[in-house]
């Protein structure tokens, strides 16, 4: 089955949860026998066809983007082409734009729509959208959500509980590079180990404003990975508290990021906003049977770190709490240990790519099913 993977942007341009999501998807699909094309925009689209191992990325030019929502106008014609090729049409939501283009040519396509999240922050968006939002998801075929929390959390989706089916992101182990020893002993000289770490891109929605304050009387060390908007900013108020116990590494590669899980001794995730939907550093760090402290948002970040047995979920943006889950770990490095194992258990039980494509596979062949009855 030859499926088309929509979303607003993609390798090499951006780098995000749900970019891999869509990667490991791909490849994993293509275990089943299943064909991946993955349709998106670009500012740069030249090359215009870009192969990669999960499926070709065929590529529009954006012409605005109005609240990170990118239009084009070459979609409008190019998106025809691609719908002809698919046999089922995959949208990850939310991106406006998708839903114009299903509604002017894919209406009566095969389709799937992953409902990553809510639309948080642009209010003002959001109620212009919704009619659109509510076309669109009353014409799809079927509506996955990737936690049971974001089912019963999100209003868009419990209202259209019976066309909802929980399939959770998951990744495929065997995609990471192994983490040399070389590496690793010159990451241990960089920042020694038992710390905390983070990793993402450093958003408004990451809770990081609160980690830096239970940074302050921490017993531990903190290792912050990544960039993002909100970087520079956060460093400069780690410096001016004189936290000398966080460390901003910038970007890593996947082989340094396997590196620092290896030498942590839990991961924290203290995203406070519903715009953290999912959590894909979580699955990570629990494939790398790491212990997890994040925060009780109502999503899926909570449905990978199960409060007491995976981790700690703590209310956000409450410093004193997430401090005192941090001392919990680091004073407990047996809890660390039985908790890091248990987030292992769990990751091998409901989060690998292979579980993940299967039950995608599933969902294209019933929505095939229903399309020709």
């Amino acid at each position: 089955m030859r499926v088309l993977h929509v979303y607003k942007s993609y390798y090499p341009d951006t780098v995000g949860g749900i970019e891999q999501v869509i990667a490991q998807l791909g490849m994993g699909l293509a275990a089943l026998g299943d064909e991946s094309r993955i349709y998106t925009l670009s500012s740069t689209p030249s090359p215009a066809v870009l192969r990669r191992p999960e499926g070709e990325v065929h590529r529009s030019r954006v012409t605005a983007e109005i609240s990170s929502n990118p239009v084009s106008i070459p979609a409008l014609y190019e998106f025809r082409r691609q719908v002809g090729w698919a046999d089922v049409v995959h949208y990850q939501f939310p991106w406006p734009f998708a839903d114009v283009l299903h509604r002017l040519h894919a209406r009566g396509k095969p389709s799937v729509v992953s409902y990553q999240s809510d639309i948080v922050r642009q209010k003002w968006l959001l109620r212009a959208y919704t009619p659109l939002m509510n076309r669109f998801l009353d014409t799809v075929g079927l509506i996955v959500a990737t936690s049971p929390q974001y089912l019963e959390s999100s209003p868009a989706l419990a209202r259209r509980r019976s066309r909802v089916r929980v399939i959770p992101n998951g990744i495929d182990e065997s995609s990471y590079p192994r983490c040399p020893d070389r590496a690793l002993e010159g990451w241990r000289a960089r920042v020694g180990e038992g710390f905390f770490l983070f990793v993402g891109v450093l958003r408004y929605y990451k809770g990081l404003d609160t980690l830096l304050e239970a940074a302050r009387g921490l017993r531990a060390k903190i290792v912050i990975a990544g960039s993002g908007p909100e970087a520079a900013r956060l460093e400069q108020h780690a410096a001016r508290q004189g936290l000398g116990n966080v460390r901003f590494l910038g970007e890593v590669s996947d082989e340094d990021k396997m590196c620092l899980l290896r030498l942590s001794r839990g991961f924290v995730f203290p995203s406070h906003l519903r715009s953290e939907a999912f959590g894909m550093s979580l699955v990570e760090a629990a494939m790398c049977a790491r212990p997890m402290v994040s925060c009780e948002i109502g999503t899926g970040t909570s449905f990978i770190n199960q409060d007491g047995v995976t981790g700690w979920t703590v209310p956000p943006q409450d410093p004193q709490a997430l401090r005192d889950a941090l001392h919990k770990l680091h004073d407990q490095p047996e809890m660390a240990l039985s908790m890091g194992a248990a987030a292992r258990e769990r990751f091998e039980a409901l989060f690998t790519a292979r579980q993940m494509a299967r039950a995608y596979h599933a969902a294209y062949q019933d929505v095939l099913a229903a399309a020709t009855r």
